[in-house]
C-alpha cells in the first residue's frame, strides 16, 4: 500500500542540524533507508516539512518509516493512505452510495 509520510521538524532541531552542516546527511541517511519513490520539501504551518512517497508492505513498518524523523530530526510525523484511480474504481462507491 502507498502511503504519504508529512514530516514537520521543528525549527531549533533542525536549525542545529543546518548550522553544524549534519542537515543534509541525516535526510540523505533517512532517505536512502525509506526508498521512497517521490520526495518534496515544503514549507507547512511555517515549518520545514518532508512530504514522502512511500510503498509500505503492511503496517509492521510504519515504525521503520517514523522513527528516523522522530530520533533525528524531533519531527512530527504524519502518514496517511493512498490510492490510486484504479483503487478507487475497486472501492465499489456505487454499492457504499445505494446502501
Amino acid at each position: 500500500m502507498k502511503v504519504l509520510l508529512r514530516a514537520t521538524c521543528p525549527h531549533h532541531t533542525f536549525n542545529a542540524a543546518v548550522k553544524d552542516g549534519t542537515a543534509g546527511p541525516k535526510l540523505n541517511k533517512i532517505l536512502e533507508s525509506l526508498k521512497p519513490e517521490a520526495v518534496y520539501f515544503t514549507e507547512f504551518c511555517g515549518k520545514r516539512t518532508a512530504v514522502v512517497i512511500v510503498d509500505l508492505p503492511d503496517a509492521s513498518k510504519i515504525p521503520a518509516l517514523a522513527e528516523p524523523w522522530f530520533l533525528t530530526f524531533e519531527a512530527d510525523v504524519e502518514i496517511r493512505p493512498l490510492m490510486t484511480p484504479e483503487d478507487l474504481q475497486k472501492a465499489g462507491l456505487d454499492a457504499i452510495g445505494k446502501k
